[in-house]
């Protein structure tokens, strides 16, 4: 799943796999998983991690493929935040040998909507997720964990469109990447979710339903 910051791909990406009983995973939670149950690559990241620096390609890698190598993923699974780049992308081709092909879909939204969004948004500080409005913003409250949600600090006008300038910088390589492929699809988010949820499976059913590309 590839959509911009404020493109919902998140939430999309977990109704999906509520709704097709499979696995979500976000490289922040395997990320985090890792480290606390001390694999040895969680520590390979952790250390990386208690150096303030960012963790590279090779670990990233690492702990997807460890991840995707579980039993719950062998039906398959959602990916979001992965890849995040073209060496990425090439690596996650090379988990994926032997298995159905990978379904990309790209969450494209205008950018005036992004910026709308963003600078509107509240996120819990416990566990990082988006409220979901109107009713679970208006008590402040994170419908996941019970934990007090609130305005990022760089979720104003000005810096949302800097943040959007670096994703489309670092985005286009991956984009132009997969876009060749016939299990590549660009859907509207734009919609209300219900409705992008009910294009995003239709459109997922639709390369499932033409051979993933084969």
């Amino acid at each position: 799943m590839l959509g911009a910051p404020g493109a919902g791909k998140g939430t999309q990406a977990e109704r999906l796999a509520r709704a097709r009983r499979i696995p979500k995973i976000s490289t922040g939670d395997i990320l985090r998983e890792a480290v606390q149950t001390g694999t040895q690559i969680g520590r390979r990241a952790k250390a990386i991690m208690d150096r303030g620096e960012l963790v590279g390609d090779d670990v990233m890698i690492g702990i997807v493929r460890e991840r995707l190598d579980r039993p719950d993923a062998a039906a398959g699974f959602v990916l979001d935040g992965f890849p995040r780049t073209v060496a990425q992308a090439e690596a996650l081709d090379g988990i994926m040998r032997g298995r159905t092909p990978l379904v990309v879909i790209d969450i494209d939204v205008p950018e005036e909507e992004l910026i709308r969004r963003l600078a509107s948004r509240l996120v819990c500080v416990i566990c990082g997720s988006n409220a979901t409005p109107p009713a679970e913003a208006a008590s402040l409250v994170c419908a996941k964990c019970g934990g007090k949600l609130i305005q990022r600090s760089d979720d104003n006008a000005s810096t949302v469109r800097d943040r959007l300038a670096v994703y489309r910088a670092k985005t286009m390589p991956l984009l132009d990447f997969y876009k060749a492929r016939p299990t590549f699809r660009s859907i509207s988010g734009a919609a209300t979710p219900d409705g992008v949820a009910e294009e995003l499976a239709r459109t997922v059913d639709s390369v499932l339903g033409a051979g993933a590309g084969r």
